[in-house]
């Protein structure tokens, strides 16, 4: 037996991965991780009398690279005569209708597939083929969204499924480098594949692996992969125990202590319990409610929260508040105009000038490419599904994400502008960055000098009058 199987089955018997004779069902992608994995488990499945069935789940990302895959795994699990069940999703659908990454969209769809997979089967357990280098890729990433503790300790040795919590996820690779992978593929004359997709820098995990850490691990810390490691493991124990501290705190139910916890008990207290209201435990929304006790605070477009003197959150649902459907239509055939709607006066004129150059940024003031808005747009307010893509962002996304995301209140919501196209398209969003999609680019030739104030008094105005058409 190799010294990396020999590490690997000693890992899986310590921290009580898997029990003999159980079944396993091997996630599979086909890299060298995965690849190792699979090759791996089958030999000592004789041994521990494992019944492995292998998992592949086809993104569909990369065209004939991810069929190539496919089959790889299929032609290796028939090799080692294994049953394979497989799988696709529309990643970049989800991607673009939740407005989130393409990275994030796959997560979840690989893991729905896995755990929907496990179930039917009844497998109690998914092996995955995470390593060390994923661990310290994930601290960095982590920590430049400004994650906590928890969340700072990375991927655990074994846990339950996002997609179930009946499955759990073992990752018996935990504390092995790529290099010894690489090395082991390579004695044993394993087959596996390259994502080409791993080397884009265009991803903020590839930047990491490929910039950050080489950066750090030159310059600052030759051992950096050992101490991240260490680190997310003290980091780690830490937060397991407040988190323990904190459920047992709620279990006794409604105490006068809350105040004289210690702050990371508090936040941890508040933070369950908006996890189990399925409410996003974001760091301001945890502050706002730990400094304040009895102050509500709207959270998304449907609800308020609130703690009190005794450190429990409530959760109640705002108030119905209904769209506005007044609309105003404009046609920007002359070379300007000043409509009023919505409480706004707006000033809009065309000017002809070529290339991306303004008269410099100024407050409440854009300039869009006048070709690409159209003659015929319409002002209205928000309505439901309506969606935008701010400059900069890489898609479209809700407007009610955006506005969650900004804080902005649900009734202010209702009363913020909105310019839309011909084609239904936001163009402007009051409060918002322009759209990318009507930027100026080195093609513009005409101008759309877009400025608006609001005026007191002029919202009840607005509302009477629709449809109308300016010249």
């Amino acid at each position: 037996m190799s010294d990396l199987m020999g590490h690997i089955e000693t890992s899986i018997r310590d921290r009580r991965l898997f029990r003999d004779g159980q079944r396993i069902l091997v996630a599979v992608s086909g890299g060298v991780d995965s690849m190792v994995l699979l090759d791996v488990l089958h030999r000592l499945s004789k041994t521990h009398r494992w019944r492995l069935t292998v998992a592949h789940f086809n993104h569909q990302l990369r065209g004939v690279a991810s069929d190539s895959d496919e089959r790889l795994v299929r032609k290796t699990a028939r090799k080692l005569r294994l049953p394979l069940v497989s799988g696709r999703g529309k990643v970049r659908e989800l991607s673009r209708e939740s407005g989130v990454s393409v990275e994030m969209a796959a997560r979840k769809l690989r893991h729905d597939f896995f755990a929907a997979t496990a179930s039917k089967l009844r497998i109690p357990t998914v092996a995955l083929a995470h390593h060390a280098g994923d661990q310290v890729e994930l601290f960095f990433l982590r920590l430049l969204r400004g994650a906590g503790g928890g969340g700072l300790a990375g991927m655990k040795w074994s846990n339950a499924s996002p997609s179930s919590p009946g499955i759990r996820l073992a990752r018996p690779l935990l504390d092995l480098s790529k290099n010894a992978l690489q090395s082991f593929a390579r004695e044993q004359g394993l087959a596996f594949s390259e994502d080409a997709s791993n080397a884009s820098t265009d991803i903020l995990r590839n930047r990491i692996r490929h910039e950050l850490i080489p950066l750090l691990t030159r310059h600052y810390q030759p051992a950096l992969a050992r101490t991240v490691l260490r680190l997310m493991d003290v980091v780690g124990a830490d937060a397991d125990f407040v988190a323990l501290t904190a459920g047992e705190w709620l279990k006794r139910g409604r105490t006068p202590d809350f105040d004289q916890l210690p702050v990371g008990a508090q936040r941890q207290i508040i933070h369950l319990q908006l996890r189990q209201a399925r409410l996003s435990p974001d760091f301001d929304l945890i502050e706002s409610l730990r400094l304040r006790a009895g102050q509500w605070i709207a959270v998304g477009a449907d609800y308020f929260v609130s703690r009190d003197a005794s450190g429990l959150v409530h959760r109640r649902q705002l108030p119905s508040i209904q769209f506005r459907s007044s609309q105003r239509k404009l046609s920007l055939t002359g070379r300007k105009g000043e409509p009023v709607f919505g409480g706004l006066k707006i000033h809009w004129e065309i000017v002809d000038d070529r290339g991306m150059t303004t008269a410099g940024k100024q407050a409440d003031v854009e300039y869009f490419d006048a070709d690409k808005v159209g003659a015929p747009i319409w002002l209205r307010h928000w309505r439901p599904g309506d969606r935008f893509q701010p400059i900069g962002t890489g898609s479209a996304r809700k407007l009610q994400d955006l506005f969650t995301n900004l804080k902005v209140p649900p009734a202010e919501r209702r009363g913020r502008v909105v310019a839309v196209t011909r084609q239904g398209t936001l163009f402007w969003v009051e409060g918002l960055r322009m759209a990318e999609e009507f930027k100026l680019d080195k093609t513009t030739t005409r101008k759309l000098k877009w400025s608006w104030r609001r005026v007191p008094g002029a919202e009840a105005v607005a509302i009477c009058v629709r449809h109308d058409t300016l010249t």
